[in-house]
């Protein structure tokens, strides 16, 4: 089950961030972030109210509001970075966002076989790979590394936070809602900042309202990939969890590969190769 939840985690994180990503070429990306975390807060609250999941309310929601805390700060370092590039070398450094669950499931004691242990190293590299490491070209900016770094490390803690959030399914829901309403009103926060620094929060011809769908999606889709991964974590080791929901890069390549026709470079393709005989590993092992 760890094995089955940590893929869906990948598959729905790869997607949100190709949605993500196209919403982000015609709409600022911190109004994608808001917009899309505000319609899932709505959604959950529905869910919430639907299932009772006010009576799980406790001292491990704080883990919930500090995930939503950390996650519009990682994703604006992250967007930041791939704006002062290059992003073949951003991009595979993002991954390293890993190491944050995987340390701390060593640290209380998580061991893992042989096989899961060359999975893990088979997996990681799989997924930097993916990326498409810019092996030569123009330098790269010390702030761009360092913002990297600040992204990875938030994307890891958010991980591991949320999985520490609750520990039955409607406690999960109840949590999810306080992440997200917290994401909302950080990102809601930076962006009234943003603005009055003469920054615009839309395009030129307005909000694109055809595109609520996608908000949607792109919102829905990364909450249901938190969900999947909480869960993951609960049902197995988190080593293993966190590597196999890390693969998200290489979903996100093959849908842009697939979706808008971009091809993968022979760098690319080996990675997500690696990925998948990782991934193989873990779930065997």
């Amino acid at each position: 089950m760890t094995a089955l939840f940590a893929l869906a985690t990948s598959l729905l994180w790869g997607l949100a961030d190709f949605g993500g990503g196209l919403l982000s070429r015609r709409v600022p990306a911190l109004t994608v972030v808001v917009v899309s975390q505000t319609i899932a807060a709505v959604v959950l609250g529905a869910i919430v109210v639907a299932t009772g999941g006010w009576s799980e309310a406790g001292p491990r929601l704080w883990f919930a509001v500090a995930a939503g805390v950390v996650g519009p700060v990682a994703m604006l370092a992250f967007y930041k970075a791939l704006a002062l590039g290059p992003m073949g070398v951003v991009s595979p450094l993002g991954s390293l966002s890993v190491a944050v669950p995987v340390g701390i499931g060593l640290f209380l004691g998580e061991r893992p076989g042989l096989p899961r242990i060359a999975g893990i190293l088979v997996a990681i590299v799989g997924v930097a790979l993916a990326g498409g490491p810019q092996i030569k070209g123009a330098p790269v900016q010390r702030q761009a590394i360092l913002l990297t770094l600040v992204a990875a490390f938030g994307f890891g803690a958010v991980m591991a936070l949320i999985a520490e959030a609750s520990t039955t399914l409607t406690g999960l829901f109840l949590a999810l809602f306080v992440q997200r309403v917290t994401n909302a009103v950080t990102g809601g926060a930076a962006l009234c900042v943003s603005v009055r620094r003469g920054t615009p929060a839309l395009p030129p011809e307005g909000f694109p309202y055809g595109s609520l769908p996608a908000f949607a999606f792109v919102g829905l889709a990364d909450v249901a990939a938190n969900g999947t991964y909480s869960l993951a974590a609960q049902y197995g080791p988190v080593t293993v969890a966190a590597v196999l929901a890390s693969l998200y890069p290489v979903i996100t390549a093959l849908a842009a590969r697939f979706l808008l026709g971009e091809r993968l470079r022979p760098i690319q393709a080996a990675g997500a190769g690696l990925a998948l005989a990782g991934t193989l590993l873990l779930a065997t092992g």
